[in-house]
């Protein structure tokens, strides 16, 4: 006779019981923090805050996970359909005009899907949102930046290619290195400095949110995209 569900589940390892009751098992090295919800959100003990932020339309399911701001992840099932699903990120608020920035950095290491539709990036804003400056520092299948392409520029130690758009909230600034790399340091300020003061494109912006995360359109069957490496620099 088959043995009931209560004792297969008492009996069973903890992905069976996850799949017999109806949820995504949480990721093995998820020792401090996970979460499915839409708008997870976490702060880590030196003040970043993780965010599974499952944002766009026709998303699937998503779960994030973090042992701290420099080694989390997500695990994402997204359709292959078009348009944007999710960003999960991590964000170190920075708070500074940016003539009061005397350096601005950052350093990441990632693992992402050799399938799948996505761009690894940075997303940086000025407090009032109003403007919005993408780094993809890698990126695989159809996906592309917003806008109109304005050329390429060598700065903070990365060739780009720059896109200039507006998404009907705010202006949006792309820069993509022509190269991908899956790790690295980038020396963001200089990139900032030629917004404002080579193109004229903003004026003196204080600089709020420093994002740096995965832009997911499509990961059908399930991705793993792991953060081994983040931290945002600014004095």
């Amino acid at each position: 006779m088959a043995r009931s569900t209560l004792t297969r589940l008492l009996l069973a390892p903890a992905a069976a019981v996850a799949a017999l009751i109806g949820f995504a098992a949480a990721p093995a090295h998820a020792a401090i923090w996970t979460s499915s919800e839409q708008w997870g959100n976490y702060t880590t003990s030196d003040n970043y805050i993780l965010y599974n932020n499952i944002w766009g339309s026709g998303a699937g399911t998503q779960s994030i996970w973090a042992n701290s701001s420099s080694n989390w992840g997500v695990t994402a099932n997204h359709p292959n359909t078009g348009g944007i699903k999710s960003y999960p990120n991590a964000k170190k608020i920075v708070n500074k005009p940016i003539t009061s920035l005397s350096s601005l950095t950052s350093g990441y290491n990632v693992t992402v899907p050799s399938s799948g539709a996505y761009n690894t990036s940075y997303d940086i804003w000025d407090t009032d949102y109003d403007y919005e400056v993408m780094l993809w520092v890698n990126h695989n299948g159809a996906v592309g930046p917003l806008g109109t392409s304005q050329g390429t520029v060598t700065l903070g130690g990365h060739t780009w290619a720059v896109y200039k758009g507006d998404n009907g909230a705010n202006e949006v600034f792309s820069f993509l290195r022509t190269s991908d790399s899956s790790a690295g340091t980038v020396n963001i300020l200089p990139i900032l400095k030629w917004i404002k003061d080579t193109k004229g494109w903003w004026g003196d912006e204080t600089i709020g949110d420093v994002q740096f995360g995965y832009e997911i359109t499509s990961s059908a069957g399930g991705l793993n995209f792991t953060t081994n490496g983040f931290n945002v620099s600014s004095s």
